[in-house]
């Protein structure tokens, strides 16, 4: 069984309605748990792909990678915490709606974001202590090598590109957080929890196995690479991978979907609400 799309549109309104009333103490501790979700799908597909490119080609790696990613929004969604890239459309939705105001959306989003990178922190720093290391000490594991790998490929290019590699990680951006949020309206418009997980599950799996960018999963990959002496800096990191994906996710979750759905929907929200 499942929801109308008009009834989908209304239900996301109503979940921005419901986030943008939080306080920031909540809103820390649900993106805390968030930024961690995204942060072990993400570990999860940096151990289950370590080395399949040379065994069986990179397209395997990749849909290996999004097959095991899904579990972090699944969490998210499913257990109510809070994501940055999914407000970029909820709350919105809510304001489309004359549900909340712009200014809860701003202290929203400033909270969320926050949130979202100390929980990904935390589990890079677990993971560098633990998994992709030796007993904790400075020797690598496969996994350690392939964390580093993946946090230059993720920021090196782009810096070696100049501007045109700004405006790629944008664009991935936006194409991400647009999967993303068609991922978090297809749990919405399902009854059952099975439909939820596969609404969620294929979305995401796109996205990773495509090849975009998710700036919370980015607060993962790249200081876990970093941590573990990747060839990036702190400040390369923010410069040409954080910053460009922000900005792309906010488009992708705001305008491609949020808008997008409201505009699509809007007579028929209109004829929902009571008179």
């Amino acid at each position: 069984m499942a929801h109308k799309p008009v009834e989908v549109v209304e239900m996301a309104g109503n979940a921005g309605v419901y986030k943008a009333e939080l306080g920031a103490p909540n809103f820390l501790v649900r993106s805390f748990m968030a930024g961690l979700f995204i942060a072990v799908g993400g570990a999860l597909c940096t151990v289950c792909a370590t080395g399949l490119d040379k065994t069986l080609g990179p397209g395997f790696k990749s849909l290996i990678a999004g097959a095991v990613f899904p579990v972090g929004l699944i969490a998210i969604v499913l257990t109510g915490m809070s994501l940055f890239t999914g407000d970029t459309m909820l709350i919105p939705m809510a304001v489309f709606q004359k549900k909340t105001r712009w200014s809860k959306v701003w202290n929203a989003w400033f909270w969320v974001y926050i949130g979202n990178f100390i929980g990904s922190l935390f589990w890079a720093y677990l993971m560098v202590v633990g998994p992709f290391s030796k007993g904790g000490g400075p020797e690598l594991t496969v996994f350690g090598q392939n964390a580093i790998a993946i946090a230059e490929a993720k920021t090196l290019p782009y810096m070696a590109a100049g501007t045109i590699g700004l405006w790629s990680a944008f664009m991935k951006g936006i194409a991400c957080n647009l999967l993303v949020n068609v991922a978090i309206l297809l749990a919405f418009s399902s009854k059952a929890m099975i439909g939820k997980f596969f609404g969620i599950w294929f979305p995401i799996m796109a996205f990773v196995a495509s090849g975009f960018e998710h700036c919370v999963a980015n607060m993962y990959f790249i200081p876990a690479g970093i941590m573990l002496g990747a060839n990036v800096s702190w400040g390369q990191f923010i410069q040409w991978n954080l910053i460009p994906v922000t900005i792309g996710n906010i488009v992708g979750g705001f305008l491609f979907i949020g808008a997008v759905y409201f505009y699509s929907f809007k007579k028929e929200l209109s004829s929902m609400s009571p008179s």
